[in-house]
């Protein structure tokens, strides 16, 4: 969290001189401008640390490129994030509404403001979407987050940080590639795109105090460009540098003084510009249609172990998937993980410059957000001690009450990827001797932590039916596709599926999506309300076997068949003897086998 340029280890402290983050001084009096333009002028070696964050994003991503027939461990994210890129394309090239959608949940539709849309991904990335399909645009998507905020972070190190470019490349490729990045990214795009929060720090920490209105207007786009990336990692990033700044104030009082009006102006700025440029989106987030109050889950259950800290994740070349799954709440949230060596080492740099105020702050902004992750008491080795956490504080605050307390450690990752960028600078400029036994001991640290492809899993297949427009001569204007059996729930949507890889052209009930109970109940839930016929449906898959079936029930299923508008029910891989297939038949009489799928035709039944 971080943005000056040092100066080298023996100025810190000792003469206004020394060019420390955040104080706001000019360089050394023998530095030219010349000189620093030359010292930012992208050099060759940028062009290959890019293109080997790139090279190591794609190798991740392998598992999928070529294959729909795979998605990421994580199936039922995937699917949720190519709906969305889907349907960013759609709204693009279709003039539709970018912040809802009624593709999806009909008759009510989603509200997409309320949901994790990515839209600052989805947009841009339509002609990838229109060309490949959703699911390119996602493996594109999931590449440019891991590889473009390890560059980021790269190009904030090397122009503000540190002389060296092998000690910014180390720290970049920490940032980008950190455990808890690689398992977000498999899942969670919101999360793992952090690209711009290096641009707002340096924004806001610039060390020269002119240029402040325009510093301000670029702090304002960026902040609300990244509300339409990832809301959740811009509040992790206000309360980080808010951390910082007080730790480095407390260290370094006088420079705080003097940057803390340029600083405030700036983004006060910055805020006015956002606020303009956020006031309808945010309407719509917190009360337009489909807008819903709380979270679906206990947020305050997803929490970390404390051991979790120097243990190695799954996705991790020494990892155990067994060992580590007992300390995570789930695979996506392996936040931590670094390992035996990446925190003593961490500890050792933090203890050999503390002197430093940016160490210290950093070391203290690092040290919270750990704490924070571990919820609101602490569990050591999946034996809950009783301790209380400092999570507990937070744990009334509106907003702050719906963050997942295990995604505090992410704060960790840049905080972890700074300090070794400093050290390796640090030794490297000191002695070129020394160089080697760090270069040894940061490649100990991270070589266990070096991440393997993502995992994947079989995909439910899309029903030809669906992939070859076969769908089109049942499902006139206005009315829609019902997935078999129907997923109102947090259950994986297959359906949600079908709409993304068929451009959501069709619209469809229920799917995978945050909203509320009902119209009069903002209460948060998975999915639609549970209706009847949904409800008898998934007892039927989930017990294998038929329900009974009367005129009570079916009478139901015309009413539900008329609230969703449905014109045809498919059903993918279906098999005669499927207790699914044989509930519907019993309610809507019996249908006819296509490509791929089963489907009943209930046009004329729903007049």
């Amino acid at each position: 969290m971080v943005v000056g340029r040092p100066g080298t280890d023996q100025q810190v402290g000792l003469t206004p001189a020394a060019v420390e983050p955040l104080t706001g001084l000019e360089p050394k009096p023998a530095e030219t401008a010349p000189a620093r333009r030359e010292r930012r002028r992208p050099r060759p070696v940028d062009a290959l640390v890019v293109a080997g964050y790139l090279g190591l994003a794609v190798l991740l991503t392998a598992g999928q490129w070529g294959r729909p027939d795979r998605l990421f461990h994580q199936a039922g994210d995937q699917i949720l994030f190519e709906w969305m890129l889907a349907h960013a394309a759609r709204a693009v090239t279709g003039g539709e509404d970018l912040l809802h959608s009624t593709a999806l949940n009909a008759p009510d539709g989603v509200n997409l403001m309320a949901n994790t849309s990515v839209l600052g991904l989805g947009v841009p990335l339509t002609p990838v979407t229109l060309l490949g399909g959703p699911q390119v645009a996602f493996l594109v998507a999931v590449v440019a987050c891991l590889a473009g905020t390890a560059t980021a972070w790269y190009a904030l190190l090397a122009r503000r940080l540190v002389r060296s470019r092998p000690a910014a490349a180390v720290g970049g490729l920490c940032c980008g590639f950190a455990p808890g990045m690689v398992s977000q990214a498999g899942a969670h795009l919101h999360m793992a795109a952090q690209f711009l929060v290096p641009v707002i720090l340096a924004l806001v920490f610039r060390p020269r105090t002119d240029r402040v209105r325009r510093d301000g207007v670029l702090l304002g786009l960026a902040v609300a460009y990244q509300v339409f990336l990832g809301e959740e990692v811009l509040v992790f990033l206000a309360l980080a540098a808010g951390v910082f700044v007080g730790a480095y104030a407390l260290a370094d009082r006088a420079a705080a003084r003097r940057l803390a009006p340029v600083v405030a102006r700036r983004l006060g700025i910055g805020a006015l510009v956002a606020g303009v440029l956020l006031a309808y989106p945010l309407w719509v987030q917190f009360y337009g249609p489909g807008h819903y109050r709380g979270m679906p889950f206990y947020a305050r259950g997803y929490r970390l172990d404390a051991a979790s800290f120097t243990a190695v994740a799954r996705q991790s070349v020494a990892g155990d998937g067994y060992r580590a799954g007992l300390l995570s709440p789930n695979p996506t949230e392996q936040n931590s993980y670094f390992g035996p060596f990446l925190p003593l080492l961490a500890v050792l740099v933090v203890v050999r410059l503390w002197r430093r105020p940016l160490i210290r702050a950093v070391a203290a902004c690092g040290l919270l957000f750990a704490l924070l992750s571990l919820g609101i008491t602490i569990v050591v080795n999946r034996h809950d001690t009783g301790l209380p956490g400092p999570y507990r504080l937070l744990a009334g605050v509106p907003l702050l009450d719906l963050v997942v307390p295990a995604r505090f450690a992410l704060v960790c990752v840049p905080v972890l990827g700074v300090l070794l960028a400093l050290a390796l600078d640090r030794v490297r400029l000191r002695s070129a001797r020394a160089w080697a036994p760090w270069a040894g001991a940061v490649a100990a640290a991270l070589l266990p932590l070096v991440p393997t492809p993502i995992r994947t899993v079989p995909a439910v297949p899309v029903p030809a039916f669906v992939t070859d427009g076969a769908w089109r001569a049942y499902v006139p204007p206005g009315r829609t596709l019902v997935p078999v059996p129907p997923v109102t729930g947090a259950a994986v949507s297959p359906g949600m599926l079908w709409s993304a890889r068929a451009g959501l052209a069709f619209t469809a009930p229920g799917g995978y999506f945050i909203g509320p109970q009902g119209a009069d109940d903002p209460t948060a839930r998975w999915g639609a309300p549970d209706r009847p016929t949904s409800l008898l449906l998934r007892r039927a898959a989930e017990t294998g076997q038929v329900p009974p079936v009367g005129d009570p029930e079916r009478r139901q299923a015309i009413e539900d068949l008329r609230h969703w508008r449905a014109a045809v029910l498919v059903q993918a891989g279906s098999a005669p003897d499927d207790p699914v297939r044989a509930t519907v038949d019993a309610l809507v009489g019996p249908g006819r086998d296509v490509a791929g799928a089963h489907i009943w035709d209930v046009r004329a039944l729903l007049g």
